[in-house]
């Protein structure tokens, strides 16, 4: 892997000799946490380098950005965790750019910066963050930014394959003990912000029977191991236990889910490794890898990526406050949609379940709570949930690591089905998104359950 690393970074070498010829930079990058981290690294690169730099955050890069940006006409355009897929409108716009991206290319450009190009995965092995996380060590002295990498790939689940970052991910980990530190610690969201019992109470994904939304139930199961209130009878976060209390906690949950009937693939993912930010604030979101993708990810879902930014850049004054507002509304939103998708069902194909949110559920927020729906219910088949939007419909694709070791690759089946039907779809193999025009969602429904039995291998 240290090969493929170091043919990254003499490639981005080239890149960044580009960059260095120009004063004022146009930087496009896309409103997750993965692509809020990437514009982060790329613009303070950039202001370290003494560069100008403009940001324009978007959804889903297509031929009309494209377009757009061609009409501004910028001397260069930074395309950071997006790009690969519309290589050609960049080329056939005569838009000069330099991308630095980790989905799967189509096309090709000089000034392109991708795992893929190099033997790597860009679903596991490096996220985008990672990626222009290298272009910027080759823009100076940014080593200190691995944390942000590591926070957007957490953000891109790149733990899931094995439990644990890998590969080019565990490099830039490994190499910067100083910015980051990882731990085996149970894996439920709001170590570092939540009472212990609104912690268990709000674990969505995975979903424990009994205890999962269910305040009294998580007080009384914390009672019964003893666990106490601080002196000062305030509840106490899972930073404030000793790691006796921490154990003992971790323990009684594992043996709670086997006798409430979890999956074993469920309970295995109760504990994972975290990732803790050594320069953030102790009890802040910032101090924890996934608290903190999270709360990235909230602000770009309602289209404040840019807050989310400032929060990345170091705000932690306005741009955090309106960040936490957000993350709380996030959370309500999900909740909300989890029950919809309880009260109305999922339907089940041969080769795929899904569910039509219509516009209950915002289409920003649709993915996430397929992938929660999915984890509490039937993993066998992958899941696709719609939801509508301006100008189709919203579809969002999660499937499994067993179903990807059979053959499934989203990706590669909405994108064949995108095309015969209109629309446009991309993603991983695990998880992938695309817009279907409206009036043609059951033909897609059959066509992508036709072409999912095309890829998985029979067991």
């Amino acid at each position: 892997m240290s090969e493929t690393m170091a043919m990254m970074a003499k490639h981005a070498r080239e890149c960044a000799e580009e960059i260095r010829k120009f004063e004022e930079i146009q930087l496009v990058s896309h409103i997750d946490a993965d692509g809020i981290t990437s514009a982060a690294i790329i613009s303070k690169a950039l202001e370290r380098a003494g560069i100008g730099s403009e940001m324009m955050f978007v959804k889903q890069l297509d031929e009309a950005i494209v377009e757009k940006l061609a009409d501004m006409n910028p001397e260069l355009t930074i395309f950071t965790d997006l790009g690969s897929g519309q290589l050609e409108h960049i080329n056939n716009y005569g838009v000069h750019a330099i991308v630095s991206d980790h989905h799967r290319p189509q096309g090709e450009n000089k000034f392109h910066l991708n795992p893929h190009l190099f033997g790597a995965n860009g679903s596991y092995e490096i996220s985008g963050s990672g990626t222009t996380f290298i272009l910027a060590t080759q823009l100076g002295n940014n080593r200190d930014l691995a944390d942000l990498a590591i926070v957007g790939c957490v953000g891109d689940m790149q733990y899931r394959k094995h439990g644990k970052l890998v590969s080019l991910n565990r490099m830039i980990l490994e190499a910067n003990p100083s910015v980051i530190s990882q731990k085996k610690d149970i894996s439920l969201f709001g170590k570092q912000t939540r009472p212990v019992y609104k912690m268990i109470q709000y674990s969505s994904d995975p979903f424990i029977p009994g205890l999962t939304g269910n305040e009294d139930a998580c007080i009384d199961f914390l009672a019964k191991i003893g666990l106490q209130f601080s002196n000062d009878e305030k509840w106490r976060r899972w930073i404030d236990l000793s790691e006796e209390e921490k154990t003992r906690v971790t323990s009684s949950l594992l043996q709670y889910s086997m006798q409430n009937g979890m999956s074993s693939y469920n309970i295995g993912r109760l504990v994972s490794e975290g990732y803790i930010l050594l320069e953030e604030q102790e009890g802040t979101e910032m101090r924890d890898a996934s608290e903190y993708s999270t709360l990235l990810n909230a602000t770009g879902r309602y289209m404040k990526a840019e807050v989310g930014m400032q929060v990345c850049m170091g705000n932690r004054e306005g741009a955090y406050r309106e960040a936490q507002d957000l993350l709380q509304n996030h959370r309500k939103n999900l909740v909300d949609g989890l029950n919809f998708v309880r009260d109305n069902g999922i339907t089940e194909l041969s080769n795929l379940q899904y569910f039509d949110a219509g516009s209950v559920i915002p289409e920003t927020i649709v993915g996430i709570v397929a992938g929660m729906s999915h984890s509490a219910g039937n993993r066998k088949l992958p899941i696709i949930a719609f939801a509508d939007k301006d100008d189709g419909y919203k579809v969002s694709a999660r499937g499994t690591q067993e179903l990807v070791n059979r053959g499934l690759n989203l990706a590669e089946a909405l994108s064949i089905v995108c095309q015969e039907l209109g629309g446009a779809g991309g993603g991983h193999d695990i998880a992938a998104g695309a817009t279907v025009p409206f009036g043609k969602k059951e033909e897609f429904i059959q066509k992508l359950n036709s072409t999912i039995a095309t890829q998985l291998i029979k067991t």
